[in-house]
């Protein structure tokens, strides 16, 4: 079995490999060679917290995972833990061997970063040049990078409730070399001033509460919703989602039982899930339109699905097992 840590994984494995492993699973998914059980959610509520248990098998390819997933926002301030914490195993689905276990935590911001990139390269104006980060904490960095792997953004707008948080995600952003001196980068209070000015949004919160106002959308833009995943959870108002041109999810089901502010929408006079645009698999593989005039307004929610995960996890046990990466262990 090959086991590899966080630091081996970002090594060998990033933004462009996993844009390209996802877009080819939604195209297997599409032809009906991917099974998706439904994922397994326990609840902590003292803690604030959960764990996801998320099947998944590539029929094609005979390759199984099950990622494993804990989410403890009180960590970090706790026991300086992390919050969220996973591993992945990888299995031959034609004979039961066990390949290869994983550091799910990386994979999990990585893939979802890659699902923003898909869906921003079909969504977002062609022009869009202005990101705004609303919430810079795990989830965000990965996420920042999909839209850069797609567009040309010239300016971004940083907004966190914790300042210093924010000007070390632009510290990181500059010392990692994602991103030059010929981009602003810019830490704003104002999260309404900051959504006014951008052109693509990214929202990677867990707060219960909307956390910018819908009336400051501009026409024309576009906005990555990943933070909320549970009901209780809402990122986006629900004045935003009824302006909404168009509204792709990255699994239907999933943002039924989870999306928040879907969920919320849904139980108000005028908006219904009917009104959601289709899936994100759709979108990749053409069936739906993406834009289709500068001044639509557009909306991906993602909750996260197994079979993403399954995406980047034999992405990269395909290429460790060729290139040599990780180390070999007998279980």
């Amino acid at each position: 079995m090959i086991t590899m840590n966080e630091a081996q994984i970002m090594e060998m494995y990033g933004m462009k490999d996993a844009v390209r492993d996802v877009a080819d699973v939604l195209h297997s998914l599409a032809a009906g060679k991917v099974e998706n059980p439904l994922r397994t959610v326990i609840e902590f509520p003292e803690q604030d917290a959960s764990i996801l248990y998320m099947p998944c098998a590539d029929m094609a390819e005979g390759i199984a995972t099950n990622k494993t997933v804990s989410i403890f926002p009180g960590n970090p301030k706790v026991n300086g833990l992390p919050t969220t914490q996973g591993v992945i195993l990888v299995t031959d689905a034609t004979n039961g061997r066990h390949l290869a276990l994983l550091n799910a935590s990386y994979l999990t911001r990585l893939r979802t970063g890659a699902m923003s990139a898909l869906a921003t390269e079909r969504l977002a104006r062609p022009n869009a040049s202005v990101l705004c980060a609303i919430g810079t904490g795990g989830m965000a960095y990965e996420q920042v990078l999909g839209v850069l792997a797609v567009r040309s953004i010239q300016e971004i707008l940083l907004v966190n409730p914790t300042e210093s948080k924010a000007m070390a995600f632009a510290e990181r952003l500059r010392t990692e070399g994602r991103v030059g001196e010929d981009v602003q980068i810019e830490v704003v209070k104002d999260v309404d001033s900051a959504v006014r000015r951008a052109d693509i949004i990214n929202c990677a919160t867990r707060s219960a509460t909307p956390v910018f106002s819908g009336k400051a959308v501009q026409p024309g833009t576009h906005v990555n919703g990943v933070g909320s995943y549970l009901p209780h959870m809402r990122e986006v108002d629900h004045n935003f989602i009824f302006n909404c041109t168009k509204i792709v999810v990255d699994d239907l089901h999933g943002v039924k039982e989870e999306a928040g502010e879907l969920i919320h929408a849904a139980e108000q006079t005028g908006w219904s899930f009917d009104n959601v645009h289709g899936e994100l698999v759709d979108l990749v593989t053409g069936q739906i339109k993406g834009r289709e005039q500068d001044e639509e307004i557009t909306f991906f929610k993602c909750v996260g699905a197994a079979y993403f995960d399954l995406a980047v996890s034999k992405g990269v046990y395909l290429k460790a097992e060729k290139e040599g990466h990780g180390a070999r262990v007998d279980i």
